[in-house]
């Protein structure tokens, strides 16, 4: 931690220009102190749910750039009742009652939910916004035994209370997933649930920072959190809901929604950096045996992450040189990639945003101000960057994506990639990890909003270092859309700030190692990154660091990843000494389990169109797809226990299935919760979707089967549900106008359903609507059409009685005309429907499962 230097600015009276009476929902304050420059403190409702809070002075100015566009004031009719008092003012919206006290020696902020016992939200009396050297410190009090969660990407447990984190990212090559922090993102959301509401706290700085959850105490102060950034003032939003699905959609109103990747993105991912670092075989031909293999063995695979060894030199001193190719091991991109796509893999090109010194553009790079300055010697600043093997390093620089002729370097390097073929951008090793918080920035890129008397003060510190993050996602996102104006882009980014997702669309937890306990703790990563919006989001599935999984691990890996929203196999592994080309993980490579590999990933493909449309609804409601057991189950009082806070070992894929796991070897069961619903009328338990298909009951802790050999890990269907499912490989996305690879058609939907064992309660219809699309086009003319589906399971006559409905009004048709029902494995009972449709039994499918096409 830096050195503390503490300073309470007192004497804080209302601002001349307002009137403690006033009926606008804000206040400002101004402090007299003598001692310090004088500060003004500003508290305001922009949304029914939404507030902000300022903290600013001439020496500690708001952040310069901001990692969220300003909230507009927008109330939607609602009218606040407002009570004043000389030294307070309460601002009540709704249930929602925020009160500023400004009798103490600090202006003190205190949000309550109506119903409550005690406040969801209360500054620390005296001590709550203070001046810390350079920067400043909030203090707020500390809820004990509730749960608190977000901050983007933090190590496992979910629930971060009573922990200390850093606010910063950086390359955590080979880290513990339940001690190194910080890890790849910095997104100060804090949100702190309960049962009986919500409340998150966000600050729009792109800085440096840490935030003590309840990690510490004082016997005069009592039990808090706080939040440091260590430059500049404080903006900070307050959000408040009932829910975690109130406040993570509020959050997007704020920081923007999560972008679509295009629909081949959900199958399988290749990559390792072994493919593409060989000389010989050169690595072309390496690769094109990789995809002849993946026919060989009858496993999808969608696309390859082609991993930096692309660029490194052919010539000494053989260094990563982002934009070359290596001509001996391509000697013909352009020519390589048509071929690669007639496989069917696209290719996802790893790209990184510094310079080494013997990069044949580093002088002109120089020369042109495109890197930063270092204020001791007034020239290029110059740093150790990873150049060639694993930690091995060379001197060099970053790209200063404030300067505009770094900002068009970079451009045009992925203008020219998209132009050659290349299908995504992975924007890697971009934490931003420079040693000096002085170096300068240029601040002259035109697009770039520069406050008054912000270019005073150019150092990356003030700035934030990760707002490069951010434009480094801007910059390729931009030129893709330049070269494919009409196909929506798709930039991969390794590190992220809240400002970065609004560019790039998918991310993932970066060099995990290879262990039982970190594909268990990389759950708990998983749900923190969907509620910070990152929800396209995966890992890189047996661990990119480390020993080779054992058959066991990586066939439970494979099995867990595939309910996940993103599935990749990346690996860079160094354990048998090879600290240049390393060894890689293949879904072939244990004989004795490639069946039942394969067989995983075939699910995934089949899963498509329904983790497709949860990503849909990622885009426009920002509900995450894989969410926390106590989403939607807020009144169970067991999701509340630390088992399910921790976040660990099951979570929600979507709204109908519940997905456990198996984390240690040698196990042949898994223990799943299952939580019960609110209405007790309509909660019809869960049903194991694998053998034996039992049914169970909600609100009970159970052992399920899972051999390693057998069925896999735990799976449940919510009773009632309905997931639509497609071919179970690769198919052409209705958009693609190209099928250079023959790919089959998107021409076949089922619907797998799993009605009561015996009658509905209370005869009521399950409902399920999806969403499609033509799985490429751009926002701007993207078309979303909806699914409706609906069952109930009849006692008397044995049917499952059903309705179907398409809205295409959108414009887009999918290419599938009819749809099948699939019963679950032994239901004998038959579909009939209930709105004219023509029903033909199909018989059963090998899984023993009966099947019935609606027409």
């Amino acid at each position: 931690m830096p050195p503390q230097r503490e300073h309470i600015p007192s004497s804080w009276t209302l601002c001349p220009s307002q009137e403690a009476g006033g009926n606008a929902p804000s206040l400002t304050l101004n402090s007299s102190d003598p001692s310090s420059p004088p500060f003004e403190f500003s508290f305001e409702a922009v949304r029914p749910n939404v507030f902000r809070t300022t903290f600013k002075s001439e020496t500690h100015p708001i952040p310069p750039y901001p990692s969220v566009p300003r909230m507009e004031t927008k109330l939607d009719g609602v009218r606040p009742i407002m009570t004043s008092t000389d030294r307070s003012k309460k601002i009540q919206i709704g249930d929602i009652t925020a009160n500023v006290d400004f009798a103490g020696e600090t202006p003190s902020v205190s949000i309550s939910i109506e119903g409550q016992k005690f406040p969801i939200l209360q500054d620390l009396p005296n001590r709550s916004y203070v001046v810390d050297g350079p920067g400043i410190a909030h203090y707020t009090r500390y809820n004990r035994n509730t749960l608190h969660v977000g901050l983007g990407e933090k190590a496992a447990p979910m629930n971060l209370s009573g922990r200390r984190f850093e606010l910063s990212a950086t390359d955590s090559f080979g880290y513990d997933v339940y001690r190194t922090d910080p890890l790849y993102k910095n997104i100060p959301l804090l949100i702190n649930a309960t049962p009986d509401g919500c409340v998150a706290t966000f600050s729009t700085s792109q800085g440096r920072g840490q935030y003590s959850i309840g990690a510490e105490m004082d016997g005069m102060w009592g039990f808090y959190k706080v939040y440091r950034h260590d430059y500049g003032g404080l903006e900070e939003y307050i959000i408040v809901g009932k829910t975690l699905k109130d406040i993570v959609r509020t959050y997007a109103d704020i920081a923007g929604y999560p972008l679509l990747v295009p629909r081949w993105a959900f199958g399988y991912l290749s990559g390792g950096m072994k493919y593409s670092m060989l000389d010989d075989p050169p690595a072309h031909e390496a690769m094109m045996a990789l995809a002849r293999k993946f026919k060989e063995y009858d496993i999808p695979c969608s696309a390859h992450q082609m991993s930096s060894g692309y660029t490194v030199s052919a010539t000494p001193p053989k260094t990563r040189n982002v934009f070359t190719w290596n001509r001996h091991r391509f000697p013909d991109p352009e020519g390589w990639i048509r071929e690669y796509h007639k496989h069917g893999i696209r290719l996802i090109a790893n790209i990184k945003p510094y310079v080494i010194g013997s990069h044949p553009e580093y002088e002109k790079l120089k020369a042109a101000g495109a890197l930063f300055t270092d204020p001791r010697t007034g020239k290029t600043a110059v740093t150790k960057l990873w150049s060639a093997g694993g930690g091995e390093s060379a001197d060099g620089g970053h790209i200063d994506f404030t300067s505009k002729a770094g900002f068009d370097w970079w451009y045009n390097g992925v203008r020219e990639l998209a132009r050659q073929g290349i299908d995504c951008m992975w924007n890697d090793n971009n934490e931003y990890t420079i040693p000096d918080d002085d170096w300068r920035c240029a601040l002259d890129l035109p697009s770039l909003q520069i406050p008054p008397g912000a270019d005073k003060t150019p150092q990356v510190g003030v700035w934030g270092r990760n707002m490069h993050t951010e434009l480094h996602g801007k910059a390729s996102h931009d030129a893709l859309v330049d070269v494919h104006p009409d196909i929506r882009p798709f930039v991969l980014t390794r590190s992220a700030t809240a400002g970065t997702m609004r560019y790039a669309a998918s991310t993932w937890s970066g060099d995990n190692v290879t262990s039982w306990a970190g594909m268990k703790g990389a759950n708990a990563v998983s749900l923190n990154a969907g509620m910070s919006l990152m929800q396209c989001y995966g890992h890189d599935i047996g661990g990119f660091e480390g020993e080779q999984p054992s058959p066991e691990l990586l066939l439970r890996w494979v099995q867990l990843g595939i309910h996940s929203p993103r599935f990749a196999i990346n690996c860079f592994k160094t354990a048998s000494g090879d600290n240049s080309v390393g060894d890689v993980i293949e879904p072939w490579m244990y004989p004795s389990i490639t069946h039942l590999v394969r067989k995983a990933i075939k699910r995934r493909y089949a899963l498509i169109p329904y983790l497709y449309s949860l990503m849909l609804d990622s885009h426009r409601t920002a509900t995450p797809p894989q969410r926390w057991t106590g989403w939607g189950y807020e009144s169970d009082p067991e999701v509340w226990t630390s088992q399910i806070m921790d976040g660990e070992t099951q979570y929600w894929l979507g709204d109908a299935m519940l997905v456990g796991g198996v984390y240690e070897p040698g196990a042949s069961k898994g223990r799943v919760y299952l939580p019960r619903a609110a209405d007790a009328a309509i909660d019809e338990g869960f049903m194991n979707t694998n053998a034996p298909f039992q049914y169970l009951a909600s609100g009970q802790w159970v052992d399920i089967d899972a051999e390693w050999h057998g069925a896999g890990i735990p799976v449940l269907a919510r009773v009632g549900a309905a997931i639509p499912v497609g071919h179970d490989v690769q198919v052409l996305s209705p958009g693609e106008t190209e099928n250079v690879a023959e790919l089959p058609l998107d021409d076949y939907r089922g619907v797998e359903v799993f009605p009561p064992k015996g009658q509905s309660k209370n005869g009521q219809w399950h409902e399920t609507t999806w969403h499609e699309d033509d799985g490429v086009s751009a926002v701007h003319i993207n078309k979303v059409s909806s699914y409706t589906f609906a069952y109930t399971a009849t006692g008397a006559s044995g049917e499952i009685k059903v309705k179907f409905s398409r809205d295409e009004s959108s414009g887009f048709e999918a290419p599938w005309k009819t749809l099948v029902v699939i019963l679950p494995s032994g239901d004998q009972r038959k579909v009939v429907s209930e709105d004219g449709r023509t029903v033909v039994e199909l018989g059963v499918d090998e899984q023993g499962r009966n099947r019935f096409e609606l027409s």
